[in-house]
């Protein structure tokens, strides 16, 4: 640095040097540096022109100056005839005013007073040496002979030091001056234009001028560059150079401009010889040329003394602005390297499986790989650094330290990364080592358990039993732990305490397999060593065999075909039925060799769930990181399609919140159990409401799978899957999630079935129970989520409950009685969602397309409330149906299920919501009354008290609706299969919408007088029976069980018999054609028609059980008994 600033002070020192002796040059050229006289100053008194310098020579090269006749020549200021004759004499070159200048006086028309007055005045003012003085005497004969006389008689008046001679005409002037020295008024031949001569001393003058102002303007524009202090930043340095850059850049341009300007002037001087070879120049021009060349040259001298200068001055203010950026680039690489340092020191995990050191060892190679680019970034800062040192940078003090910091971080990153992959891979080599320790235990354990004990009974079996087992041991030396001591030494550098442990406790395991192998040798070679007959084993009944603590059937593992599992399920009943025979005391170790067997099979469930939950949430990463982080790549941005920006969270939905649970806890979580397989119950219950957020994901993919099939082939996606070298397609990965969350409840049912007498078995139950309740839960939300024409918020519903589709019949007390005759036999189909506070009932429509969008879409119709609605669970005739009715029978909706299970379950969780309001009501009421009671004053002690009877009716309303929500359901009674004679059909149902055309109709319009069913006909939700006869088809049906059975309106068919599951055969007599008919048909097709076996409706029956809040309700809460929102079409 002190070196570069003593060049820097030299350079300026040389410049200063250079561009004054330019300026001092310049004024000896024009001779200012004697007289600062310039023409320009002066140029009103040149234009009289009373003295010219016409540019003439003598003989001996003395410059001559004219005084033409100027007839005011006496009336010439003093000073400005100074300062022309002052200006004539400074021009000559200082060798020829030395010789000394002749004068010409041209007094040819003036007077000889005027001729004396002129020369003494020149006399006395003339500042130059005089070399001769000749006067041109007037031509008028009196004023010639009177000069003749006085300058003959006073001479030595003038006080001339040279002679003065005075001539009579141009012919004798000739004789002292050659013609061609004299301009052409004086006879000669010499071109002189007076103006001309001005103009160009004015130009000469004017150049001189600027290339002293320039050499000047330079020295302070070098003085500035040199005194600048150079900053500390990258931006200050750029626009520092770039100020300068701009200020020489201008500086150039002047003297370009200047250049060209003494060219011009050259030029013009020149110009005459160009035009005419003969030409001659007079001394005066070839002192103009000579001047300009001068001034020219010293022009360049001060050009290159700048440029070196400025080259000096760029390469430091360049260098500075490389130094800065090194610097800033120092700062930038070193945060990086650090941050990379700080992440690989974050690589300690040795691992607990080979598959997680695999991972790890995966992890670290992308981290490396990812790393590389920092690495690489430090290298080549570090060699640039390098390359500023042996190109004698000025700051190479400050540079060395930071190339070797650089350097020394790189190696160190390098060397720490080896070592890490060292230890991984030497920790990869022992997992695989205790696996296969491990797996061959498990092997042993699993021949142990598959050898049938019964065919051990003969010598034969028992010395086929010892070859297995020999032949399995043999297999032993490459796969189990041999010294354990030797596997301390080895390992020593990457065994912590956890790892210590499990290599205790595989070795372990290890010896006590071999000592359960040795036990079973010392066994089989005692019964192959004696002749006994075999015992023939008495199974067991199943049932006793299931119950047993001692076997364990149905074992199966996950990797073993289904042959297989069947084979060892023979092997483990064969060796159960032998150990429960005379074998029973010889084997009394076979319950410890079931129990070995489940752990064995609940140690695979669990490695599967944890090995599965890793690619899990690899997959969930690549994904994130390979996608969805692309999609805010700058560098990716001009792949993605303007319709798919800001499209990242439709994509891929909460997919980031899925992976944070999983990475974060429910994998850290699930990795504590693996010693513990039969506990990992409480770890799914521990988390079970972070599983919530499955649901939103589950919502959002119709979206999702919607956007994706409209973009699958982008460019982007494309690339995308390239880098991250996919097989399959970012929507098999989208799909991920929802696989692996139904995934859990079938890994949940296997470590179930091998833990039924383990501590953790209800866990299990629980866990697995809360997430089929989540499965059910997404699924319900996504037809809930396709709900349309609802107007409220869904939300304000409660909890979504149900939802299912059902047959639903009508049976209102008001309605168009045409509407009700056409609808009472049509079902509606009906899409109903069972909510806390209400049922609504939809229509189902399918929709066109792929996948998601395949899926249907629900129109809402309308809706109840559950405050003001009632069951009816068994409808005669058929166990699929039952009813809900709303305000106390007003509407009733007779619901078919697609089977007795579906009726079932709906009946049971309608009567928790019914059962749930009738207990708030009821404790409300309750709480009032007590209100109540206690505002009133004490009454009498001799009264009852209507508080006690109250209390009392409410018990017994309480144990009566206890006795009818009992778990065992509801008493039904079967209907009789044929109606009594005599009873007329009841009201009969008919759908809300008489037909699927006629949607628009409300219940509303024109009431209908008449009472509902159990009024009519004695008992609640009575349904039509059918009775052989004949009938008189009223529509047409072509949809029978046999496609050649046809009917048209009109016809006359014959019922003939009921057959199974509600179908009737039935003759058309207008064909004679044959067929079965479903029921419900049946109705449709004959309507109304008449039969000699009349229609009728059956009893109601003995024991119909209805429950409904609404009453209740209303009479203990005065909740009304209103509907939850009107019957919408």
């Amino acid at each position: 640095m002190r070196c570069w600033l003593k060049i820097e002070e030299m350079a300026l020192e040389e410049l200063m040097q250079r561009l004054n002796a330019v300026s001092q040059c310049a004024d000896e050229i024009m001779h200012q540096d004697i007289i600062p006289l310039y023409a320009a100053d002066i140029q009103d008194q040149l234009k009289k022109q009373f003295a010219y310098l016409s540019g003439g020579r003598g003989g001996d090269g003395c410059p001559v100056i004219t005084f033409p006749d100027y007839p005011a020549f006496s009336e010439i200021p003093e000073k400005e005839f100074q300062n022309v004759l002052t200006y004539l004499t400074s021009i000559p070159s200082l060798r020829d005013a030395g010789i000394g200048f002749i004068l010409v006086i041209d007094r040819r028309q003036d007077k000889w007073t005027s001729v004396k007055a002129s020369i003494l005045r020149i006399a006395a003012s003339f500042p130059g040496n005089l070399q001769l003085v000749l006067v041109l005497r007037p031509t008028g004969f009196f004023h010639r002979a009177l000069s003749d006389i006085a300058f003959k008689f006073g001479k030595d008046e003038f006080k001339m030091k040279v002679p003065i001679i005075m001539l009579g005409s141009v012919s004798e002037l000739q004789g002292y001056i050659d013609k061609t020295q004299l301009t052409e008024d004086l006879g000669g031949t010499l071109d002189y234009c007076h103006n001309r001569w001005l103009s160009r001393r004015t130009a000469i003058e004017g150049f001189a001028q600027k290339v002293k102002q320039t050499a000047q303007i330079l020295q302070s524009f070098g003085t500035e560059l040199a005194e600048t202090e150079l900053p500390n930043d990258v931006q200050s340095t750029s626009s520092l150079l770039a100020t300068h850059t701009e200020k020489k850049d201008k500086m150039k341009e002047d003297i370009r401009v200047a250049v060209e300007q003494g060219g011009d002037i050259l030029g013009s001087i020149t110009k005459p010889v160009t035009e005419n070879p003969e030409y001659k120049l007079n001394q005066d021009q070839l002192d103009n040329q000579t001047t300009v060349e001068r001034l020219l040259a010293q022009l360049h001298e001060t050009e290159t003394a700048f440029d070196e200068f400025w080259i000096k001055h760029q390469q430091k203010l360049e260098q500075c602005l490389r130094l800065r950026n090194f610097e800033q680039n120092f700062r930038e690489v070193k945060a990086a390297l650090d941050i990379v340092s700080e992440r690989l020191s974050a690589f300690t995990d040795v691992g607990n499986s080979s598959s997680h050191v695999e991972h790890i060892l995966k992890d670290l190679a992308n981290f490396e790989e990812k790393s590389c680019e920092t690495i690489a970034k430090a290298r080549m800062l570090a060699s640039e650094g390098d390359a500023f040192i042996q190109s004698n940078h000025y700051a190479v003090d400050s540079i060395i330290p930071k190339c070797t910091e650089l350097h020394h971080l790189c190696d160190a990153f390098t060397t720490e990364t080896e070592r890490r992959r060292n230890h991984l891979s030497k920790s990869l080599e022992l997992h695989d080592l205790l696996e296969k320790s491990m797996k061959w235990c498990d092997e042993g354990i699993y021949l142990l358990a598959s050898q049938p004990v019964d065919k051990c009974q003969s010598q034969d079996g028992a010395e086929s039993a010892l070859q297995e087992i020999e032949k399995f041991l043999d297999t032993g030396a490459g796969n189990k732990i041999k010294e354990l001591n030797k596997i301390y030494r080895e390992y020593a550098h990457i065994l912590n305490e956890d790892l210590k442990e499990h290599v205790q406790k595989v070795f372990q395991k290890q010896e006590s397999m071999e000592e359960m192998f040795q036990k079973r040798q010392i066994s089989l070679k005692k019964l192959a060593a004696k002749q006994t007959r075999p015992v023939q084993p008495v199974a067991p009944r199943p049932e006793a065999f299931v119950k047993s603590p001692c076997t364990s059937p149905g074992l199966q593992r996950e990797c073993v075909p289904n042959s297989e599992s069947s084979a060892l399920r023979r092997v483990n009943y064969r060796r159960g039925k032998s150990e429960m025979t005379e074998l029973h005391q010889s084997r009394g170790g076979s319950t410890m060799d079931d129990e070995e067997n489940l752990a064995v099979l609940r140690q695979h469930v669990i490695n599967e769930l944890i090995e599965t939950e890793r690619a899990y949430v690899e997959e969930l990463l690549c994904v994130l990181e390979g996608y969805a982080a692309e999609m805010d790549n700058p560098l990716m941005a001009h792949l993605i399609s303007p319709e798919l920006q800001n499209k990242k969270d439709i994509l891929f939905g909460n997919m980031e919140e899925i992976y944070h649970f999983h990475n974060r806890i429910f994998l850290r979580e699930l990795e504590n159990y693996v010693e513990y397989p039969e506990l990992v119950g409480r770890c799914f219950l521990d988390q079970m409401e972070d599983f919530q957020i499955y649901e939103k994901y589950c919502q959002n993919k119709p979206r999702s799978e919607s956007l994706w099939r409209q973009f699958s082939d982008s460019v982007f996606f494309q690339e995308c899957q390239r880098k991250l070298d996919h097989k399959l397609s970012l929507d098999s990965y989208l799909l991920k999630p929802v696989q692996r969350i139904t995934k859990y409840q079938l890994l949940l049912k296997e470590m179930l079935k091998y833990s039924k007498n383990c501590e953790g078995a209800e866990d299990l139950q629980e866990a697995l129970t809360s997430i089929l309740g989540i499965l059910k839960a997404v699924n319900d939300s996504m037809h809930q989520i396709a709900i349309t024409g609802y107007d409220g918020n869904l939300n304000e519903l409660g909890k979504l409950l149900m939802q299912g589709s059902f047959n639903v019949w009508t049976d209102h007390k008001k309605g168009h009685a045409k509407v009700k005759d056409l609808a009472r036999f049509k079902p509606m189909q009906r899409h109903l969602f069972l909510h806390e506070k209400a049922v609504l009932f939809c229509k189902k429509r399918e929709e066109n397309g792929e996948g998601y969008e395949k899926a249907p879409s629900y129109s809402y119709k309308h809706s109840l409330n559950m405050a003001a609605v009632g069951i009816t669970e068994n409808v005669k005739g058929d166990a699929k149906k039952f009813e809900i009715w709303y305000n106390a029978r007003e509407e009733v909706y007779i619901i078919q299920a697609p089977t007795p299970e579906v009726k079932a379950t709906w009946v049971n969780e309608i009567r928790k919501v019914l059962t749930s309001q009738l207990q708030a009501c009821r404790e409300a009421s309750q709480h009032r009354t007590l209100e109540h009671t206690q505002s009133l004053p004490l009454p009498a002690s001799s009264c009852a008290s209507p508080s006690r009877n109250h209390t009392r009716n409410t018990k017994k309303m309480e144990e009566k609706k206890a006795d009818l929500t009992s778990l065992e359901g509801y008493a039904t009674t079967v209907a009789p299969k044929y109606p009594e004679k005599g009873k007329g059909w009841a009201k009969p149902s008919h759908s809300l919408d008489a037909s699927e055309e006629n949607d628009g109709w409300s219940s509303a319009e024109e009431p209908l007088n008449s009472s509902d069913a159990e009024e009519e006909g004695g008992g609640g939700g009575g349904e039509m029976k059918l009775t052989p006869g004949k009938y008189t088809v009223v529509t047409d049906y072509e949809k029978g069980v046999s496609e050649e059975f046809t009917v048209k309106s009109g016809d006359l068919v014959q019922l003939i018999r009921e057959g199974e599951d509600g179908l009737w055969y039935v003759k058309n007599l207008s064909t004679g054609r044959e067929g079965w008919i479903p029921a419900n048909n049946v109705l449709m097709l004959i309507g109304n028609s008449k039969s000699a076996q009349s229609l009728s409706s059956s009893e109601s029956g003995t024991a119909s059980s209805t429950l409904s809040t609404s009453s209740s309700c209303s009479d203990s809460c005065n909740v009304s008994s209103t509907s939850f929102s009107d019957i919408k079409s």
